[in-house]
């Protein structure tokens, strides 16, 4: 996973590059807010970003601000890392849509536990949208299926001599085209076993076979 550390100071940039270079994450760097905000509004912006709180042009706040009005199904996890540590820092941080808070100077221990959080929270986030978007397939097809089917619910009022069935406007029609009128089956005629007795007694069999 790419990983995007912005800080205005050199030195804890190689610091936090380091640590994660060093548990197998791919990093990337922004000196300053502008930097960070271009990077994670790019077609594959790394998927979780640690930014500093303090830093020139715009700092760590308004780029947070900024990428959660960006409409993304799979947005960055955000930690701001900062030496303001103050509760209303930790607030304010969070309020503006931060997922994580870390104060300065960090422990490395605690840096690779909070990354490994934000790593498990994105692959649970992108199994769920996976998920998602296989069920709404799924529902699609469905949909689909059933604009393809009609099916006869209900007691069908049917002649106990002719068998025409009576539609819901009061006319009696053949089996044939009421059903063909509601379903999407086709009907092909023959003759029946019995039927071919009693019409064709001369060339049949017992069993209705011609003989």
């Amino acid at each position: 996973m790419r990983i995007l550390i912005a800080d205005d100071d050199a030195t804890s940039r190689a610091m936090l590059a380091g640590v994660l270079k060093k548990n197998g994450y791919t990093v990337c760097e922004a000196a300053n807010g502008a930097e960070a905000l271009a990077e994670l509004q790019q077609p594959d912006a790394p998927r979780l970003a640690v930014l500093d709180r303090v830093m020139p042009v715009m700092d760590g706040i308004d780029v947070i601000g900024r990428v959660r009005e960006i409409q993304n199904t799979c947005p960055p996890y955000l930690i701001m890392l900062t030496a303001l540590g103050s509760k209303t820092d930790i607030i304010t941080g969070l309020d503006a849509g931060a997922d994580d808070y870390l104060s300065k100077p960090f422990d490395p221990g605690e840096l690779r536990a909070r990354i490994e959080v934000g790593r498990r929270f994105i692959e649970t986030r992108d199994a769920l949208v996976e998920s998602r978007l296989l069920l709404a397939e799924k529902v699609r097809e469905l949909s689909r299926a059933l604009e393809q089917i009609k099916t006869l619910r209900g007691i069908v009022p049917i002649c106990a001599n002719c068998k025409k069935i009576r539609d819901d406007a009061g006319y009696w029609q053949q089996v044939e085209v009421y059903v063909r009128s509601r379903t999407e089956a086709e009907f092909s005629h023959g003759i029946c076993p019995e039927c071919m007795k009693k019409l064709y007694p001369d060339i049949c069999n017992e069993d209705g076979t011609i003989a």
